[in-house]
């Protein structure tokens, strides 16, 4: 939990209303189940049945945005050129090391292209999580994995997320930049007063926990502690894998963490709207509403213990934590 600022508390039900007025709930954009983008990591957090129980009655992301800080995007790949019966996929696109609006990745650069698929995918019939999403892609580093420190152009990334979360209706951030080292505690950096503010805006923020088998720590910035650290099982099962430590909030399913973090940005979607619609009250869950997400999605979750490391996580269960909010 953060702390309470002043005036803050009356501040939050305001943006929140805003959101909601903004999400825009009808009708989705299609009345069948199609190909899930992960078919074995979604069915295992209850995605395909949701799909299935609320479709035309949840919308799976439309009227709410999803900002992707990678290493940048090609946005001639059709599954970015995607166009939805309400407008493009992708509404916009930040490069905060060249300063323009050009996100397109220049070597090393290759990942933030296929990165956002398990979330936000709506092409020639294979879904992501939140498939009637719209996104916006930020050049943020110069390659996911980083070599040097892009705190810099990290933070003014950020910087520009803040500053158009209201334009795009952002209510999600995937966070993939990692730095693969193995961090206990947090690593204080100028990126800390960003994701503070994201987290004030009721912003979800979220980064990888890293796929070196870590078991004392995790990537920078997931340790920060105004950004959820996200971790894996293997897809299938509830066996925890590759980086995760007491700093990891919460084990997903799939191949890599960078995916695990993908799936629940998306999940972070579905549930949003589930809690505003249903008019749940988040309040008595965290002090804002990306803690009161991250507290339901621990609460319905399914219990792992890890016998590597002696911990006890929770493995996301999004079919639990949205028919827990939706069911009051």
């Amino acid at each position: 939990m953060i702390e309470r600022i002043p005036l803050y508390s009356c501040m939050v039900l305001a943006i929140v209303h805003s959101q909601l007025a903004s999400l825009a709930i009808g009708q989705s954009h299609s009345t069948t189940v199609g190909d899930p983008v992960r078919p074995v990591e979604f069915k295992q957090i209850g995605l395909i049945n949701l799909w299935e129980k609320y479709d035309g009655n949840l919308t799976w992301g439309k009227g709410q945005c999803l900002a992707i800080l990678d290493d940048g995007c090609n946005l001639e790949a059709p599954e970015w050129k995607a166009k939805m019966p309400w407008g493009p996929k992708v509404v916009g696109g930040y490069d905060s090391i060249d300063l323009d609006s050009d996100p397109t990745p220049v070597p090393p650069g290759y990942h933030g292209t296929s990165v956002g698929f398990p979330s936000s995918m709506y092409f020639e019939g294979k879904r992501g999580v939140a498939y009637n999403n719209s996104v916006v892609h930020v050049r943020g580093v110069t390659v996911v994995h980083l070599r040097k420190d892009e705190t810099r152009s990290m933070a003014a990334g950020l910087q520009w997320i803040i500053d158009h979360y209201e334009k795009y209706n952002i209510t999600a951030v995937n966070l993939s930049a990692l730095d693969d080292e193995a961090h206990a505690k947090p690593n204080p950096t100028i990126v800390d007063e960003k994701l503070k503010r994201l987290r004030e805006l009721n912003v979800w923020v979220s980064a990888p926990c890293g796929n070196n088998n870590h078991k004392k720590g995790v990537s920078w910035p997931a340790c920060q502690p105004y950004c959820f650290a996200i971790g894996a099982t293997k897809p299938g099962t509830d066996i925890a894998y590759l980086d995760r430590f007491q700093n990891t909030d919460i084990l997903v399913p799939a191949r890599a963490t960078s995916s695990s973090n993908a799936i629940i940005a998306g999940g972070s979607m579905v549930l949003r709207e589930a809690i505003l619609k249903n008019g749940y009250e988040w309040s008595k869950d965290g002090d804002t509403l990306p803690d009161a997400m991250m507290s339901i999605f621990k609460r319905t979750g399914v219990d792992v213990h890890d016998s590597a490391t002696k911990i006890d996580f929770k493995r996301l269960d999004l079919q639990a934590a949205v028919e827990s909010v939706l069911t009051r």
